[in-house]
């Protein structure tokens, strides 16, 4: 699984290319997520008419943090295709990539979110609405129970869709935390633990 961004929304992963090449073309790919509000992005979509309305004199409503998801969504889309042009896989010029695996959208108290879990959650659809508009392949979370609940108040919203968990101990543990519901409500399709300083991870049967 390879970070299209550098741990937060907006960023570059100047390795991306690389690690493209080296995981292959079906590789799944992870995305940050986040929602500092209007006060703390300069990237905050204030003015914003499509596909939804950010106004200038309400710039903290639940439509403008539906398209900070969506706006974080479609950078992170953006560096991913620029780096399957580099690598040959998609033509230069097209606007969607052609190939690749799960999308993961990383769900973490590091990043920056609002007191207001709703407006949280309407970040997170934001995000997943571009990239189903990009008919990516597939969409998933990774999370663990806990922050997903401190960030989304462990809503079921998404509950179509997969989780990939963190926090395990060991390959032992994360193989245990198969068996458990996933946050999501949805599949619990990986979980992954720390190994001689390298996350690692299990895909559940």
């Amino acid at each position: 699984v390879v970070g299209v961004n550098r741990g937060r929304t907006f960023s570059e992963n100047g390795c991306l290319v690389a690690q493209l090449a080296w995981a292959g073309r079906g590789a799944d790919v992870y995305l940050n997520t986040g929602n500092p509000g209007p006060d703390h992005s300069r990237f905050w979509p204030v003015g914003q008419s499509e596909p939804v309305a950010c106004g200038a004199q309400d710039d903290d409503t639940r439509e403008c943090a539906y398209l900070y998801g969506w706006n974080a969504a479609a950078d992170g889309y953006a560096r991913a295709l620029d780096a399957y042009v580099a690598l040959g896989w998609t033509d230069a010029g097209a606007d969607r990539v052609n190939g690749g695996g799960t999308w993961w959208l990383d769900v973490e108290t590091a990043n920056s979110w609002r007191g207001d879990r709703t407006l949280n959650v309407a970040t997170l659809h934001g995000a997943v609405d571009f990239l189903e508009s990009m008919g990516v392949a597939e969409v998933g979370f990774y999370s663990t129970p806990r922050l997903w609940w401190l960030v989304t108040r462990g809503t079921d919203d998404f509950a179509g869709y997969p989780a990939w968990h963190a926090g395990a101990l060991s390959r032992a543990g994360a193989a245990d935390r198969c068996a458990d519901d996933a946050f999501t409500g949805g599949e619990l399709r990986m979980v992954q633990w720390v190994e001689n300083g390298l996350d690692r991870n299990l895909r559940c049967s």
